[in-house]
């Protein structure tokens, strides 16, 4: 086995018992970085240097003895996330060059942890998408199949982890962004809780519903790099105050070998919507009927108003999005237009030139529903129907341990098939989206194999898990034991 073919929890134990060194686990990854990022596109900036750095400083820590789960563990992050030395775009040409002066919250405990930053993974602009198409920098191509997309706006994380360009990598979730590339690219990828890990750090797109999560190889995986980034901090005041015990999330998986004693809600709104294909419907079936097997109990439940978790999304992002994105004014920093005669051009020009379409559209779409006139009628009722969603969920969660159900109504779909349709792609995120607003913790993992409708290779279906808030512990142990009643984790793309 090829030392980039290990996971986290692998490369670690490696590590420990001296098979290799982070050095040798790094320049494995470059390498294959250099040969396969071309064609694949899911780094932006690749941190030789710095990461090669890195190891060797990991390498004499543990010479003198230390230890750790993520010491000289080579890992991507989301070119949204700040980081020290390493420029951070966003995948917007706004800031194409931008340095930032601090390193973000959980790039500060990954350092701390010994980790090694290979680099930056591409996204959809400021994560605007479910495609990683709306990159100012070209798309991430899905491992699986080059010719369709990896899901967005996380793609170019959950890309190099399908295809061993890294042992392990961060995304950030706002709307499904972790969980639908997770899905299309069959790889195991968590939304956290809203307030499990600090957003300092993290570009703002939503701030009510942003948050950073693991995209790993293995339920383990996700595990020990949740351990290791969550926590509360004293520069976001909206994350939870409770730290997770020590190796909480390690003792939840080796604590349960089946699901025995646990009810699972099925939402029979989801099993029955328009446009949930053949193939994933009946992967979703399998999968359920692996969870009875397992001794778990599958009962019916109704979230009725997680129907519209599509618009309410759709009208409380653009309006966040609109106030986040007003920093970008072509004067603090970021692309600037040099040939603005004065100040409102400046801004204009500035931004306009910076800006992809995506990123525009909903800054209007944003600035509309907060507009005078506007707001009651749209952006407050969302907000009333965002609470109504989160009182739905809440009351499931008094009869059901869990809720599982399917990540996306279909496999990755074809390059430009829906880039011209916006209304087309904000509806991939009709399963995603709930519970986000409810701030709920989601798991995505491998679930099997679907043919495309049009026809092709198979590609991958994903299975999700929701969750009670801060119960990540919960969705580990059961995603565990899914996993170790499968092999669908095991496939990787033949690159």
């Amino acid at each position: 086995m090829h030392l980039y073919e290990l996971d986290v929890v692998a490369t670690a134990e490696g590590l420990r018992q001296k098979e290799f060194s982070s050095v040798e686990a790094t320049q494995a990854y470059l390498e294959r970085i250099d040969n396969l990022n071309p064609k694949l596109n899911a780094y932006l900036t690749v941190a030789a240097a710095e990461a090669l750095a890195a190891a060797k400083t990991a390498d004499e820590r543990r010479r003198r003895g230390e230890d750790g789960n993520l010491l000289g563990v080579p890992l991507a992050i989301k070119d949204n996330i700040t980081t020290v030395g390493i420029r951070t775009t966003a995948a917007s040409k706004i800031l194409e060059n931008y340095q930032s002066a601090y390193d973000a919250t959980v790039i500060k405990k990954l350092k701390d942890a010994g980790a090694v930053i290979l680099g930056k993974t591409n996204l959809d602009e400021f994560a605007h998408g479910a495609s990683t198409e709306n990159s100012a920098f070209g798309p991430t191509k899905n491992p699986w199949d080059t010719t369709r997309v990896p899901g967005g706006s996380s793609g170019g994380s959950a890309a190099a982890v399908a295809s061993d360009l890294c042992a392990g990598a961060l995304g950030s979730d706002t709307g499904g962004s972790i969980r639908y590339p997770a899905t299309f690219c069959g790889v195991v990828g968590l939304k956290t809780s809203y307030g499990r890990v600090s957003r300092s750090g993290l570009l703002s797109m939503t701030s009510s519903t942003d948050v950073i999560g693991p995209i790993t190889k293995s339920i383990h995986d996700a595990a020990v790099l949740l351990q290791t980034i969550a926590g509360p901090d004293s520069l976001d005041q909206t994350t939870y105050p409770k730290s997770p015990r020590d190796n909480e999330y390690a003792e939840a998986i080796s604590t349960r070998a089946d699901l025995k004693g646990l009810r699972f809600g099925v939402p029979k709104e989801w099993l029955s919507v328009g446009g949930l294909t053949a193939g994933v419907a009946k992967m979703i079936k399998e999968a359920i009927g692996t969870v009875q097997k397992l001794g778990g109990e599958v009962v019916d439940v109704s979230l009725p108003y997680a129907k519209y978790g599509i618009p309410v999304y759709y009208v409380i992002t653009p309006s966040e999005i609109s106030a986040n994105l007003a920093r970008y004014d072509g004067i603090r920093y970021g692309y600037h237009a040099t040939e603005a005669t004065n100040l409102f051009d400046v801004y204009a020009k500035s931004r306009g030139k910076g800006f992809g379409p995506e990123a525009k559209r909903r800054i209007m779409i944003g600035t509309y529903a907060l507009s005078h006139g506007y707001y009651d009628a749209y952006y407050l009722q969302a907000q009333k129907v965002r609470t109504i969603i989160c009182q739905d969920f809440d009351k499931v969660f008094k009869s059901v341990d869990a809720i599982i159900g399917p990540a996306a109504p279909h496999v990755a779909f074809k390059l430009g098939a829906k880039v011209s349709d916006p209304l087309k792609m904000y509806l991939e995120d009709i399963f995603m989206s709930p519970a986000s607003l409810a701030g709920l913790p989601s798991l995505v993992l491998p679930a099997g194999f679907a043919k495309p409708e049009e026809g092709g290779e198979e590609m991958p279906v994903g299975l999700q898990i929701i969750g009670r808030r801060f119960d990540e512990a919960a969705l580990f142990a059961i995603g565990h034991c899914f996993e170790q009643a499968t092999e669908h984790h095991i496939r990787r793309p033949k690159l």
